[in-house]
């Protein structure tokens, strides 16, 4: 008996080492999980990554990325949704920073850290908003420094862009007076980086949505239909693709209706 329960601690022993995933195998997964839309699997495995290694580049931007996946689709009617964003943005953030600290030399962490911060600036009053606002575009065009083919920052170029020219002439008058002053954007600008990031992702869904929504700002409503259009007709390549395809069929539907 005692030479059979011997064999089995030995047994156990040397499997052990064998079945414990090291931080690489977990990022192997949470990519693979990631391609197949399944965030809340890639998240985990990012995060058992950072736990082996918490220094771990790859997994500090991926688990960035994927929390501001989930916090983008939880719907409106869910309950708490703004807090339950708001905490997972924040912490996007700060994994962004880490991933930034971790290899400052690429450009995946410093767009993680605009694009995650774009999205918790949403939620914060003007004065946090007009803060964060500087930093997110130094940080895309850190992205663009690193790498001038990534078409996500470009994307996010796009949008800053976009946000900033919405802020009318009074409003930023008044509100430089209060809160500092505001960075100023372009329509034109916006529609530049966007068709950028087209030319080099031409089957991504939500450069056509973002694209559509500068081009009603410039009035090009023929144009902003053709986009929209384009983003409804595209196969899906994200895991957001479905609500990013809903939000282009309602606006293509408000174009419809002028």
């Amino acid at each position: 008996m005692k030479k059979i329960l011997f064999a089995f601690a030995v047994a156990a022993l040397l499997a052990g080492p064998a079945l414990a995933q090291t931080a690489a195998e977990h990022i192997s997964e949470g990519d693979a999980a990631y391609s197949r839309f399944d965030d809340q699997a890639a998240l985990a495995h990012y995060q058992a990554a950072l736990a082996l290694e918490p220094a771990n580049y790859a997994a500090l931007w991926k688990a960035s990325r994927a929390l501001v996946d989930i916090a983008d689709v939880i719907p409106a009617t869910d309950k708490d949704v703004e807090e339950r964003q708001k905490k997972m943005y924040t912490d996007a953030v700060a994994l962004a920073r880490k991933a930034v600290a971790a290899n400052p030399n690429d450009t995946w962490g410093h767009f993680q850290l605009a694009a995650s911060n774009g999205k918790r600036l949403l939620l914060l009053g003007k004065k946090e908003q007009i803060a964060a606002s500087k930093e997110i575009k130094a940080e895309i065009d850190k992205a663009l420094e690193l790498d001038p083919t990534n078409h996500l920052a470009y994307h996010a170029l796009g949008r800053w862009h976009r946000r900033m020219d919405e802020i009318g002439g009074a409003k930023r008058f008044f509100g430089g007076i209060i809160y500092g002053s505001i960075p100023k954007g372009s329509y034109a600008e916006s529609e530049k980086n966007l068709r950028k990031a087209i030319e080099l992702h031409p089957e991504y869904v939500n450069h056509y949505l973002e694209l559509g929504r500068t081009l009603v700002a410039l009035k090009k409503y023929d144009e902003a239909a053709q986009s929209f259009q384009k983003a409804i007709d595209l196969p899906k390549t994200t895991s957001k693709d479905d609500v990013l395809k809903a939000e282009a069929k309602t606006e293509l539907a408000k174009l419809k209706a002028k």
